[in-house]
């Protein structure tokens, strides 16, 4: 996993035209999306893992932490409804969105951390087809496929108030056209939805000396 240090990442919503600033703690994120080998061990492959659901990203991360000796960062309530996040524990957890475009961005200001056609596989290049991670060029911090292929659950809830427990999805896929491949482009979804260009990648609490 990449160490990221702390710093601050402005949020923006196209949708309701606001900004807002979030001041991001120390933490790591893992280099590559969850793969499939990673996911389903027994036949697996390099490709990302897609057609998981929040839910199911959620419970990954807490069976990955009790596999490597790590406190699991969630607590699912027992009628299956409803899950709480230590922030405590040392466990796999989803990056926070506030996270994901932090370690996105690698201290660029622009829509993208590189040339599209570098760094991502989108509807332009992909032949309409998901590609294996690391297929592309990663960004500065050495993270791949923040952009395209596959997009990436979040914690977050996207708008509590206009779409309940929608949650956030961030980084555009493989049939994406390239306005959605940007690093502050925000989706939702239902968190029992399972779709077939969206996965998930791993963070974890805790992390680096600072980055600018």
């Amino acid at each position: 996993m990449i160490e990221v240090g702390a710093g601050l990442v402005t949020l923006s919503d196209r949708r309701t035209q606001r900004t807002w600033p979030v001041e991001v703690e120390p933490f790591r994120i893992s280099a590559f999306p969850v793969t499939r080998a990673e996911f389903a061990p027994v036949g697996g492959d390099r490709l990302p893992v897609t057609e998981v659901s929040w839910w199911d990203a959620i419970r990954f991360c807490n069976t990955r932490s009790e596999r490597d000796g790590l406190e699991p960062a969630y607590r699912i309530h027992d009628d299956g409804d409803g899950v709480d996040w230590d922030r405590s524990a040392d466990g796999f957890r989803l990056p926070t969105e506030a996270e994901w475009e932090f370690a996105c961005r690698a201290g660029t200001t622009g829509p993208r951390y590189g040339e599209l056609d570098e760094i991502a596989w989108y509807r332009g290049n992909s032949q309409d087809r998901i590609h294996e991670v690391g297929g592309r060029q990663p960004n500065a911090w050495g993270l791949y496929d923040m952009l395209g292929n596959a997009w990436d659950w979040c914690w977050d809830v996207y708008d509590p108030e206009v779409y309940g427990t929608y949650r956030v999805l961030r980084g555009g896929g493989w049939f994406d056209e390239q306005w959605s491949c940007r690093a502050s482009v925000r989706r939702r979804s239902h968190p029992s939805y399972q779709v077939d260009d969206v996965g998930f990648r791993l963070a974890r609490s805790g992390g680096g000396p600072c980055l600018s």
